[in-house]
């Protein structure tokens, strides 16, 4: 089975290098890796205290963020080394303060995972979420380097426990620990007969409830929100934009909405802004003299934050493949709607059956939902009260995990 799996690693490799001609991802993806030898030669080199965490993109880096903050806060003795898989990760973090080295990971290989561990000798590495990486799981165990999973989560349909599943679960048994993120992953870990596994929750959380506490204020934001009460429409794509647009025709004048899409390119914003049916402006040119039902985000990095001005919100993604974050509007108490594709986060599992997030499944659905937050403000208040304490309960799983690596590692 490692001979198909190091088969598939070199076909993804080469399928990575002929993309690259045509899609821009892919020749950052190529590019980064090959030109990052000397640069990893010398941080190697300035240190032999190395700590390694490794994030697939942006969002598994966020969950991973608190734990490195709280790594470096309180052992400013080790070096970070933060490795990406994605472009999408690496281009965002590359100048992240609390790295000492941050680079792209090398491609699975055998020796690539030889010489990468070789090279920088981690005391210890620290893998978020999904990022099953074989062959360096298979190195970290054979020196002897502890591997710790942070914020996994574990399904019946992964492949792991399939009926084909034997060798990937075999691979398992080489980590040194899982901290998982809920009580199914633990159970159904143990009846497979991996023990070295501690339910501490999501670590995203943490950083999420840090956010509404330090979120900036934005003047033209509550210029356009006045009297209103506010609908925060995030990480949109086309077909919740398409249901979205019926919404706006249902709104009355004490109701606005923010729509920030998924894509803020140029095409995608035109097509956008023709397809709304009311009067709206985009964020960069915002006039607060011109009359506005919806203000269009063309821009990134300034979502999260936005989510404490909304009275509900809507999440996209839900129509596709799945629903993006959710926790970043929950920890701020605003409901949440979002389309069929949430099976993958347990906080929105979670929150459907307690009563603070709500799936849609077509635009019918989506006004009743809507219209009855909107309505009823008693109701919206409690649901806005179930999210703000699935929250208070959901935090701190980073101290769970600093505890046990006080009395594991940091010894």
């Amino acid at each position: 089975m490692r001979l198909i799996y190091n088969l598939f690693i070199r076909l993804y490799g080469l399928g990575a290098m002929l993309s690259a001609r045509f899609n821009p991802k892919a020749a950052q993806w190529v590019s980064g890796r090959q030109n990052q030898a000397g640069y990893l030669r010398q941080a190697a080199n300035r240190s032999d205290n190395w700590l390694w965490f490794h994030a697939s993109s942006l969002g598994e880096f966020e969950q991973g963020r608190p734990l490195i903050e709280a790594v470096k806060q309180q052992h400013p003795e080790y070096q970070v080394l933060l490795t990406f898989f994605s472009p999408s990760g690496f281009e965002v973090r590359k100048n992240y303060e609390h790295a000492d080295c941050v680079a792209y990971l090398p491609a699975d290989t055998p020796a690539h995972a030889r010489a990468f561990v070789q090279q920088f000798r981690p005391k210890a590495a620290f893998f978020i979420k999904y990022e099953f990486w074989f062959n360096y799981i298979k190195v970290l165990h054979d020196e002897g380097i502890p591997l710790y999973f942070i914020s996994a989560r574990f399904r019946p349909s992964q492949h792991f426990f399939s009926f084909y599943g034997f060798w990937f679960r075999k691979q398992l048994g080489r980590i040194t620990h899982f901290f998982v993120q809920d009580k199914e992953s633990t159970q159904l870990l143990h009846n497979n007969g991996i023990t070295q596994a501690t339910e501490t929750g999501d670590t995203r959380f943490d950083r999420v409830a840090k956010l509404a506490t330090t979120a900036r204020h934005f003047p033209d934001i509550v210029q356009f929100k006045g009297n209103r009460k506010l609908i925060i429409a995030g990480s949109t794509w086309p077909p919740d934009e398409q249901l979205l647009s019926s919404l706006l025709i249902e709104l009355t004048e004490n109701w606005a909405m923010i729509l920030a899409p998924h894509d803020v390119g140029a095409a995608h914003l035109s097509e956008l802004s023709r397809s709304i049916p009311v009067q709206h402006q985009f964020y960069s040119r915002f006039d607060p003299e011109q009359p506005c039902k919806v203000l269009i985000i063309d821009s990134i990095g300034i979502l999260s934050q936005l989510y404490q001005y909304a009275a509900f919100v809507y999440i996209g993604g839900g129509f596709g493949q799945s629903i993006h974050n959710i926790q970043e509007p929950v920890t701020f108490g605003c409901p949440v709607i979002f389309g069929p594709k949430y099976q993958k986060f347990s906080e929105a599992v979670d929150l459907i059956r307690l009563g603070g997030a709500f799936a849609v499944h077509n635009e019918t659905e989506l006004i009743h939902t809507a219209k009855k937050l909107m309505r009823d403000e008693t109701y919206r208040k409690t649901c806005s009260s179930v999210c703000k304490n699935y929250v208070s309960a959901q935090t701190g799983a980073t101290e769970k995990i600093m505890g046990y690596l006080r009395n594991n590692l940091f010894i």
